[in-house]
C-alpha cells in the first residue's frame, strides 16, 4: 500500500481544565502537517478534541477521508484515549498505520508498546517534523524503519528503538499549515469569544523542575525563531484568519532578552492588533522590570508565572531555582503594568495537610495575583521527582492524572479530603479577589467578571463557585448583583475586552 493521505487525530480527552478558558488548538499539528504537506503528503487536520467529537463521529470522519496513516499526540492524561484511538482505526482498517507523538509517548514507548503494540504500529521519539515524514518515505520504499532515527516500534517480540534524533535547529524554516485549522471553533471566552491562535516562539527549556516533563523533552535546551519571523506570523494569522489573541506555547519565551525585547518592539511599530498570552519565568520579570510598559504596549496582557509552592524549601526540593520573595515582587510587577497576572501551587504533597493548604491559601492573597490556582501534584512516570512520589501514588489510571484529580495521597489525608480541601482553597481564594474587585483597574474589574463566569458556568470550579455565591455576606453589593447577573447568564457577562495601547 502506498502511503499518500495521512490523518492528524487528536484523543478526544476533556478534564475541565483548559476548555474553561477556551477552545485551544494544537499548534504541533500546524508544523507536522506543514513537514507532511512539503513531502508530497495529502493531510487531514482533525482537532476531535476541540470539536468535542464523539468515537462516531471520529469514525465517520476516519472513514470518509480514508487514510494511509493516522497519528495522534498524547500528553500522559490523555494516553489512554489515545490508544483508543489507535485501536479504533485498526478496527475500521488494519491496514492503516497508527503512529502517536509528543511527551508521554518519547519517554514511556515501552510500557505502551508491551501493552498495545496490537494497536500502535510506531511511536515519535522527540519533534516530529523530520522524523514523520522520514519514516512515511522509509515504509513507501518498503526499507527498513530502523534506519530512521527518532523512534520506537515493536518488531520480532520486543520493543525497538531507533538513534535519537537532533534538535531541529533552524525553526524559522519550518513549514505550517495554518490554513488546514478549522478556525471557527477556537476562541477565547475571556475576551467575547475572541478567535485564539496557539502560536510557538521558541522550542526548549533550560530549567530543573524535577515535576516537570518539558525539561525533560527538551534536555535542556533552548532554542529560537527570530523576532522578524514570530511577529510576521502574527500579522499572517491577523490578517489572513482573523486571530485577534495568541498565546504563547513556549515554556521560557523571554529567556534571551534582546530577543525577546526585540519582538515587542517589532509588535508595537507595526502595530499588530494581537492580544498576547504568555507563561515565563518569575526572575525573568525580574530582570525585566524596567520594561513592563513595553510588555503592555506590545500587547501582553496575561502573563503566568510559576509560583508553584509557598515554603523555600518546597521550591528547593522543585527545583525551581527562585525564593519565595521573589514570587511576590514578579507578580506585583506585573500588576503595577496593569497586565492580568496568573499562577498555580502545586499541592498533594505527602505531607500536606488540611492546615499546610489553608497556609498556602493565605499566602497566595498576599501574592495577589489576578488569578491563582490549586493543583494537584500530577507525578508524570518518566519525571525526575516519580521515585520519591511512587510510594504515595494511589491509582495508575493515567486519565486522573490532569492536575484536578488528586492521585498522590498525602500521609495524613484521603483522596477524597485532599479533592475537597484544593476545591475550597480556590473558592476562598477567588472569593478573597471578589471581595477587593474595586481595587482593580476598570478593564481589569470587567475581566475579573468575565473570569467569574468562566468559574461558574464553564469550569471544573463550578460546583465550590456555585456554593460560596449562595453565601458572600462579605460582597460589596455591587458584586453581589453582578455576581447574580453572571449565575443568571450561562454565556455570563459581556465578556471583557483590554484597551489596545
Amino acid at each position: 500500500m502506498k502511503i499518500k493521505r495521512v490523518a492528524l487525530i487528536t484523543p478526544p480527552y476533556h478534564s475541565g481544565v483548559v476548555e474553561s478558558a477556551g477552545t485551544w488548538l494544537n499548534v504541533g499539528f500546524v508544523y507536522i502537517a506543514g513537514a507532511l504537506r512539503a513531502a508530497g503528503f495529502e493531510v487531514d487536520y482533525y482537532d476531535a478534541m476541540s470539536l468535542w467529537h464523539k468515537w462516531p463521529d471520529i469514525q465517520k470522519r476516519i472513514e470518509a477521508f480514508r487514510p494511509d496513516v493516522v497519528a495522534t499526540t498524547s500528553f500522559t492524561a490523555s494516553i489512554v484515549h489515545a490508544i483508543k484511538l489507535c485501536g479504533l482505526v485498526k478496527e475500521i482498517d488494519p491496514r492503516i498505520v497508527t503512529v502517536i507523538g509528543n511527551v508521554h509517548a518519547t519517554f514511556s514507548y515501552d510500557e505502551m508498546l508491551t501493552h498495545d503494540h496490537d494497536k500502535i504500529d510506531f511511536v515519535v521519539r522527540g519533534e516530529g517534523e523530520v522524523t514523520l515524514p522520514e519514516l512515511l518515505t522509509c515504509l513507501n520504499s518498503s526499507d527498513d524503519p530502523a534506519k530512521v532515527p527518532g523512534l520506537a516500534f515493536w518488531q520480532d517480540g520486543g520493543v525497538q528503538v531507533t538513534a535519537k534524533r537532533p534538535y531541529i535547529q533552524n525553526l524559522d524554516a519550518l513549514p505550517t499549515a495554518w490554513d488546514l485549522v478549522e478556525w471557527p471553533i477556537y476562541s477565547y471566552r475571556a475576551k467575547n469569544n475572541a478567535r485564539l491562535a496557539i502560536v510557538s516562539s521558541s522550542r526548549g527549556c533550560q530549567q530543573k523542575c524535577s515535576f516537570c516533563s518539558q525539561q525533560l523533552f527538551w534536555a535542556q535546551t533552548w532554542r529560537a525563531r527570530s523576532p522578524e519571523n514570530v511577529v510576521a506570523e502574527l500579522e499572517l494569522l491577523s490578517q489572513r484568519h482573523g486571530v485577534e489573541v495568541a498565546m504563547l506555547a513556549d515554556e521560557i519565551p523571554t529567556f534571551d532578552r534582546e530577543r525577546w525585547v526585540r519582538i515587542l518592539d517589532l509588535m508595537i511599530e507595526r502595530q499588530v492588533p494581537v492580544k498576547l498570552l504568555m507563561e515565563t519565568r518569575v526572575d525573568d520579570i525580574l530582570r525585566d522590570a524596567d520594561i513592563m510598559d513595553k510588555y503592555r504596549l506590545a500587547g501582553v496582557e496575561h502573563i503566568y508565572v510559576g509560583v508553584e509552592a509557598g515554603k523555600q524549601a518546597t521550591l528547593d526540593l522543585f527545583k525551581k531555582e527562585t525564593k519565595v520573595e521573589q514570587s511576590k515582587q514578579a507578580i506585583d510587577l506585573i500588576n503595577d503594568a496593569d497586565i492580568v497576572s496568573e499562577t498555580s501551587f502545586v499541592l498533594g504533597m505527602p505531607d500536606d495537610t488540611p492546615e499546610s493548604i489553608a497556609e498556602t491559601v493565605e499566602l497566595a492573597k498576599h501574592y495577589n495575583p489576578d488569578m491563582g490556582f490549586f493543583l494537584a501534584i500530577a507525578p508524570w512516570p518518566y519525571s525526575d521527582f516519580y521515585p520519591e512520589l511512587e510510594p504515595y501514588v494511589a491509582t495508575k489510571d493515567y486519565r486522573k492524572y490532569n492536575l484536578v484529580e488528586p492521585v498522590v495521597k498525602p500521609k495524613n489525608m484521603t483522596l477524597a479530603e485532599l479533592e475537597q480541601e484544593l476545591g475550597k482553597a480556590s473558592q476562598k481564594f477567588f472569593m478573597h479577589k471578589f471581595q477587593n474587585l474595586h481595587k482593580l483597574s476598570q478593564w481589569k474589574q470587567e475581566f475579573m467578571l468575565s473570569v467569574l463566569d468562566l468559574l461558574i458556568n464553564h469550569s471544573y470550579l463550578a460546583g465550590q463557585m456555585k456554593e460560596a455565591m449562595k453565601g458572600g455576606k462579605e460582597m460589596p453589593e455591587e458584586v453581589k448583583q453582578l455576581m447574580r447577573t453572571v449565575k443568571g447568564h450561562s454565556h455570563g457577562m459581556p465578556h471583557a475586552v483590554a484597551p489596545i495601547p
